[in-house]
């Protein structure tokens, strides 16, 4: 039986969170969720998902991009792939966030079937 690939979703909009969980449902990832950073870098050391869809501007001590950071910087979880989601597409706000360790950067609003084919494409098949 094949193991399932964690994919772990922090977005402080449920309803987004609920769109990815719908698109991905049938990918046959194992799909986790965290309403904010705090929550989010809890369940990455308590999950350790390989890929993490990770909203950029949220509320809190910690956004996003501090998040990335945090997870690009342990060199127990410096592999996670990280693939942030924001609403800004300015040249600037990409070069931050892979600046701040980003893999990747999707532009909301995005289509399903982009992230899925960029999950798909994330590691050469092992994910």
């Amino acid at each position: 039986m094949n193991q399932k690939h964690r994919v772990l979703i922090v977005d402080d909009n449920p309803e987004l969170r609920l769109l990815i969980k719908m698109a991905l449902e049938s990918c046959d990832y194992e799909l986790l969720e965290a309403a904010n950073a705090l929550e989010g870098l809890m369940m990455i050391n308590q999950h350790r998902p390989e890929v993490v869809l990770l909203d950029v501007m949220m509320p809190g001590k910690m956004d996003g991009l501090g998040l990335c950071q945090r997870i690009k910087q342990d060199p127990v979880l410096k592999t996670t792939y990280v693939i942030m989601l924001s609403a800004r597409g300015q040249q600037a706000d990409i070069h931050r966030a892979k600046e701040n360790g980003a893999d990747d950067y999707v532009v909301k609003p995005f289509s399903p079937i982009e992230l899925i084919q960029r999950l798909n494409a994330r590691a050469g098949g092992y994910i």
